[in-house]
């Protein structure tokens, strides 16, 4: 039985709150937000206990701990964590800069203890399938990859702009579609109803000349979260939301056969997985950080109106 906690019970720290609930050999021993209200009406709905101070929780022998609080927390709190020999999912971003990444990663490796970062889109059963099919050479050999991910403003997304918040899912999917780094970022951006940046279009570049371009908003009144990676063999359509994958080549269009399912489930049941079984974390705190380093990237990109070289 793997004790688990959640610190930081908003709008997605609530779903691992759900979800830790139902799992099998899971046992949600307690979570934690200085909303001292919803957290006791959380904890009495799904029969657990209430903290307002994180590291009492710790004394209930948790295994395994979600961090679901403002990115620029993460870093203290995962620290924390770590250091109480718990292991930790962090959702993404992994931290606010790379420093602290590195400090997250290099204490998880002195505990032994995993360090998953909670890029949910890498559970999408599409995602999943997708890099199936790149991998089995049905599309040979992948020459650009393309994303769209477009909606309303979400009202409580207040300390960064739409490179960070959304931005960063279709980042880390492209490099990990690919199985390749980013090296290069070239984005044009602007903050034209919000305090920080809510549009971006952003060019990424990868070894021997292969590309990546997402395109994100605050600003489109419908959501729309799509993918489309060509290769000299045909075509792929991914739609994130539907769950669903569609190949074109000279002959056929067709669609590949996805099971549907919840991502965060796959995510949190792999988190798990990793915790019971010391298994090593995908995504890691490596691939959190590489993510985050594209990221700020882009921002520099669109702010000083150059490309920018990802780690300088």
């Amino acid at each position: 039985m793997i004790r688990v906690g959640v610190i930081g019970t908003g709008a997605m720290g609530q779903n691992h709150v759900r979800i830790y609930s139902e799992m099998e050999g899971v046992k949600l021993a307690g979570i934690s937000d200085v909303d001292q209200n919803r957290v006791e009406a959380m904890a009495t709905q799904f029969k657990t206990k209430a903290f307002t101070d994180y590291k009492k929780m710790f004394s209930e022998g948790l295994d395994a701990v979600s961090v679901v609080v403002p990115t620029k927390l993460h870093k203290q709190v995962v620290l924390d964590a770590l250091d109480a020999g718990i292991h930790v999912l962090v959702e993404k971003p992994i931290a606010d800069t790379p420093e602290n990444a590195d400090l997250m990663i290099a204490a998880a490796k002195k505990a032994g203890k995993v360090l998953m970062v909670g890029h949910i889109e890498r559970f999408n059963p599409a995602v999943i399938r997708l890099k199936e099919i790149i991998n089995s050479g049905t599309l040979g050999k992948i020459v650009s990859i393309s994303t769209k991910r477009v909606g309303p403003y979400n009202p409580r997304i207040r300390d960064v702009g739409v490179i960070l918040d959304i931005g960063v899912h279709d980042i880390d999917i492209i490099s990990y579609l690919y199985g390749k780094k980013i090296k290069g970022v070239y984005a044009i951006a602007g903050a034209d109803i919000h305090s920080f940046e809510d549009h971006a279009s952003i060019i990424l570049r990868m070894d021997h000349n292969f590309a990546g371009v997402v395109e994100t908003n605050w600003l489109t009144p419908h959501k729309v979260r799509q993918l489309t990676a060509i290769g000299i063999k045909g075509v792929a359509y991914l739609d994130y939301i539907n769950q669903t994958v569609e190949l074109h080549d000279n002959g056929w269009i067709r669609k590949a056969k996805v099971e549907p399912s919840e991502p965060l489930k796959n995510e949190l049941a792999c988190f798990i997985d990793c915790a019971a079984t010391g298994k090593d974390p995908n995504p890691c705190g490596e691939d959190g950080k590489h993510a985050l380093e594209v990221a700020m990237a882009a921002i520099r990109s669109y702010q000083e109106e150059r490309l920018i070289e990802v780690g300088q």
